[in-house]
């Protein structure tokens, strides 16, 4: 389970750290690309596999607008012996990312935030936002 926030800088050749308890989990290969909310996700091979298995089994017509979204700067990357992986300038421009760059765990993926536009979420989501989220999932 990917889980915690942790804090790099993306450097000039769009290099960006990857966590190390994260690669554990990821692999040797992953797959990044655009997700909601401006900010980018990672996927495990495997769970970008089960993803694409889903959407097959659906209608076209119901889902090819999310097809083009997540397939168009979908990107299969392997962190270096630094641990980096390259962000393709179309991903960065879609997140923003510039410098200042937070990678959140969330289950079975880590999404990949400008560090302003992630601290601004965690602002705007209040407790009551928050309750009601909890309470519509029974927790």
């Amino acid at each position: 389970m990917l889980m915690g926030e942790y804090n790099y800088a993306i450097d000039e050749k769009g290099r960006l750290n990857f966590p190390a308890r994260f690669r554990e989990q990821m692999g040797k290969e992953f797959v990044i690309t655009r997700w909601m909310d401006g900010c980018l996700v990672a996927f495990p091979e495997s769970e970008w596999q089960a993803i694409c298995e889903k959407m097959q089994t659906k209608s076209m017509v119901k889902t090819r607008e999310i097809q083009r979204f997540l397939f168009a700067m979908a990107t299969q990357v392997s962190p270096d012996k630094q641990g980096r992986v390259l962000i393709s300038p179309s991903l960065r421009a879609h997140a923003n990312l510039q410098k200042d760059v937070t990678i959140i765990g969330v289950g079975k993926r880590a999404e990949i935030w400008d560090t302003a536009a992630w601290q601004q979420k965690q602002a705007a989501f209040g407790s009551d936002e928050l309750e009601a989220a909890m309470e519509e999932l029974d927790l």
